[in-house]
């Protein structure tokens, strides 16, 4: 089970790379040259779909990721802090939703 969340959060991540949306115009192009009598409207629609779900997940990875460099920059600068925490961002969403419901602030 362990390798499957860290798979599920590796294709989160993968999700925003700009080689996802390689991948989605690699796909059209393929769909144009081996299925062309079924690229329709219905076809651009998918593709409209699938590219739109990327960006969204591109702008939320760039915004998770600002976010995680100033808490980090706040750990390292404030006395007495955690710096443990600034790796936090390492772990499985399961276990930091754990660690947060039991209120502990070591990961």
């Amino acid at each position: 089970m362990e390798k499957f969340k860290h798979l599920l959060t590796f294709f989160g991540t993968m999700g925003a790379h700009p080689a996802a949306f390689l991948t989605v115009v690699a796909y059209a192009a393929l769909w144009l040259v081996f299925q062309r009598d079924t690229f329709d409207w219905h076809g651009v629609a998918t593709l409209a779909t699938w590219m739109m779900t990327l960006f969204i997940q591109r702008s939320e990875h760039r915004d998770t990721q600002a976010i995680h460099g100033k808490l980090d920059e706040l750990l390292r600068a404030a006395p007495g802090a955690e710096s443990r925490l600034a790796r936090l961002d390492d772990a499985e969403p399961e276990d930091i939703e754990k660690l947060r419901q039991s209120g502990r602030p070591t990961p």
